[in-house]
């Protein structure tokens, strides 16, 4: 059942990419066949079921990509965990959530990003055995631990792809298009054209930042009740922890900066990106230090 569970999300996952690109770059392809500079034309508008169908697919990939989660990681009422499954899970929270913004704003080239990423994420499992069954998976303050930890490093997930796409979006607007597609990027420009404003989606990154951002402060308080519950201390110090706290000042940095000063522009996103880096090495390094390099179980 696994396995069929694990080829049906790959391919969807990957049959729903492999389309993008290519309506991608059928449609934003420049001519190759003449010397003279093309003259921009009109987008070609899509057919009013293509949306529909590919939200409908991908929902569809979600929900199986879901029960996949839930089978492979709570199977006989016990909890398996490890690197892996943090890296699937977070990608599936990420994609939940482009899915959702999906409705409201074009952010077909996010989704040229976020499928692949969220394709191979699915895939890591069964690759990637270090797993190890955690004894206290029924009590209940783990489990809304557990809960608010993973939708909020799905936030961010998805946050820091969006600040991804603004450095790729931003130095288009500081390049001219004739001098990316002399350099061979013309399907870089167009994929890039097809992007909402650069307001627009720094708008949408903040809105990521601040929910991630309460919810990993939720996320670090229960975490502290748990362990004083499980171990009779408040706070353990190890890389975890100490990643974690890190990566929710850095955060914590940057909306206060950007509330008190407006920051904003390539610095801000750089900035984005190295606190995704301090939780992802908090979230997923750590496991995957111990469990692939070590082969020792974190908790």
């Amino acid at each position: 059942m696994d396995i069929v569970l694990y080829a049906l999300t790959a391919l969807l996952y990957g049959g729903l990419a492999v389309a993008g690109w290519r309506a991608h770059r059928t449609e934003g392809a420049p001519s190759m066949l003449s010397s003279v500079p093309p003259v921009p034309a009109a987008p070609r508008a899509q057919p009013a079921g293509a949306p529909r169908t590919a939200r409908a697919l991908l929902l569809v990939a979600l929900i199986v990509h879901g029960v996949l989660l839930h089978i492979t990681i709570f199977p006989h009422d016990a909890m398996v965990f490890g690197f892996a499954f943090a890296l699937s899970a977070m990608f599936w929270l990420g994609a939940c959530i482009y899915w959702i913004e999906s409705f409201f704003f074009p952010l077909e080239g996010l989704g040229l990003l976020v499928l692949p990423l969220a394709g191979i994420a699915a895939l890591m499992p069964l690759a990637f055995g270090g797993v190890h069954v955690l004894s206290y998976a029924a009590a209940p303050l783990f489990k809304m631990h557990f809960i608010i930890a993973n939708v909020a490093y799905g936030l961010f997930a998805i946050a820091a792809l969006h600040a991804v796409l603004m450095l790729f979006a931003e130095r288009r607007l500081h390049t001219p298009r004739s001098v990316l597609e002399g350099r061979g990027g013309g399907w870089l420009a167009s994929w890039l054209d097809t992007l909402p404003p650069l307001l627009t989606l720094e708008k949408l990154l903040f809105r990521l930042i601040g929910a991630g951002f309460v919810l990993l402060t939720l996320t670090l308080v229960s975490g502290a009740l748990f362990s004083e519950q499980l171990l009779g201390r408040p706070l353990m110090f190890d890389h975890k922890t100490v990643f974690a706290i890190l990566s929710w000042l850095m955060f914590g940095g940057l909306l206060t900066a950007r509330r008190v000063s407006g920051w904003r522009g390539r610095a801000a996103l750089r900035w984005v990106l190295a606190s995704f880096l301090a939780l992802l090495l908090a979230y997923v390094g750590s496991r995957f230090v111990f469990e692939v390099l070590l082969h020792r179980p974190v908790v």
